[in-house]
C-alpha cells in the first residue's frame, strides 16, 4: 500500500481529497496543526493517521516530513519559495515518487489571451501570486534538471459548503447575497464584465487524485483546477437574483465611485485583486492528460455554497 502524506489535509481541499485517497487504497497521513476539523464528515477519516506539525513554527518541518518516507507528498499549504526549496532538499534520497504542489491561478496575474493556458507567460500582481509562481518555476527546473517528481495544481476560486466564497463583487463579504435575497438594488464595478472562475473543492481534489493515478502524464506538468466555465460578475449577480426568486436590480458605477460606495477598504482590496485577474482558465490539458472532468459547473458550485450560507444563517431568505 502506497503511503501518502497530505500537508494541510484538514483544509477545504483536503477535506474532500483525504477521503478520496483512502477509498482509492492509499495509506494516508494527514499533517495539520491540530486546530481544525475537516469541512465534511466521512467514515474514511477513521482510517487516516493524523500527525500534528506546524510548518511556521518548526524549523525542522521539512526534515520531519522527509523522515516519514512517503511515496507521495501533497503539499497544500506551501506559500513561499523558501519552503519549497527546503522541502525539495529534504526529500532528496528518500523513497518519494511524486510531489504535488498546490499553486493558484493567482500566479498568472492579468490575462492577455483567453482562455488562459497553464504554461503561458505569467505576470503575477501580488506577493502571494509572485511566491506561488516562483515555486512553480523552481519545481519545473528541478524536474527538468534533476528529475524531481513534481506536479503543480492551480485552483481557481475554491468554493463549497463551509467556505466563504467569492461574491459577485469579488470579495468574501456575504452581505451582497442578503441584499440580493431581499430583492434590493446592487452596484457592480465598471460594466460587470470582469470574470470569476470558481471551482468546487471536490473538483480540486479530483485534479490531485487524477494527477497521482496518471503519474507518468502528470510529472513535470501544471494543471488548472477550475470549473469548465467562468462567469462574468454581471452573470453571477443575475443568477443569484434568479436563485432567490427576485427580479434583477443591477446598476453599475465607475471603479472610483464604486469604491466610495463600498467604503470598506478590505473589501475593496479583495475585489481589486480578484477582478484584476479576470479570465477563463483552460482545463483542456487536464482533460487530455489526466482525464479531469469537473463534476460541478460554476453555477452549481456557487448555488451549493449559498445553500450552505442559508443553513448557517449567513443569508436569510
Amino acid at each position: 500500500m502506497m503511503k501518502v502524506v497530505v500537508i494541510g489535509g484538514c483544509g477545504h481541499i483536503g477535506s474532500y481529497l483525504v477521503p478520496k485517497l483512502v477509498k482509492a487504497g492509499f495509506n494516508v497521513f494527514n499533517i495539520s496543526r491540530g486546530k481544525s476539523k475537516p469541512y465534511t464528515s466521512d467514515y474514511a477519516w477513521n482510517e487516516v493517521t493524523n500527525v500534528i506539525l506546524d510548518r511556521s513554527n518548526d524549523e525542522a518541518f521539512a526534515e520531519k516530513i522527509a523522515a516519514m518516507e512517503a511515496d507521495i507528498i501533497i503539499d497544500l499549504i506551501n506559500f513561499t519559495l523558501e519552503d519549497t526549496k527546503q522541502m525539495v532538499e529534504a526529500l532528496q534520497n528518500t523513497r518519494l515518487s511524486h510531489y504535488l504542489f498546490c499553486s493558484s491561478i493567482w500566479a498568472h496575474g492579468r490575462a492577455e489571451m483567453l482562455p488562459v493556458m497553464e504554461d503561458c507567460v505569467k505576470n503575477p500582481i501580488c506577493e502571494y501570486g509572485i511566491e506561488k509562481y516562483k515555486c512553480e518555476q523552481f519545481l519545473q527546473e528541478q524536474y527538468r534538471v534533476n528529475g524531481f517528481p513534481a506536479t503543480t495544481v492551480m485552483p481557481g476560486q475554491i468554493s463549497g459548503p463551509g467556505w466563504n466564497i467569492i461574491s459577485p463583487l469579488g470579495n468574501v463579504n456575504p452581505d451582497i447575497f442578503q441584499t440580493i435575497a431581499d430583492g434590493k438594488e446592487i452596484f457592480l464595478p465598471n460594466l460587470g464584465m470582469e470574470t470569476l472562475h470558481h471551482v468546487h473543492a471536490d473538483d480540486v481534489a479530483q485534479v490531485f487524485l487524477n494527477a497521482i493515478t496518471h503519474r507518468n502524464q502528470a510529472l513535470g506538468e501544471s494543471f488548472h483546477a477550475v470549473a469548465a466555465d467562468s462567469m462574468t460578475i454581471y452573470g453571477y449577480a443575475k443568477a443569484m437574483y434568479r436563485f432567490f426568486g427576485q427580479e434583477p436590480k443591477i446598476s453599475f458605477l465607475p471603479w472610483d465611485k464604486w469604491c466610495e460606495h463600498v467604503e470598506k477598504e478590505d473589501d475593496i482590496n479583495s475585489s481589486y485583486y480578484h477582478l484584476a485577474r479576470s479570465g477563463q482558465f483552460s482545463i483542456e490539458k487536464g482533460k487530455r492528460l489526466i482525464e479531469y472532468q469537473p463534476r460541478y459547473t460554476t453555477l452549481e458550485t456557487v448555488e451549493e455554497s449559498i445553500k450552505n450560507y442559508m443553513e448557517r444563517n449567513l443569508v436569510i431568505n
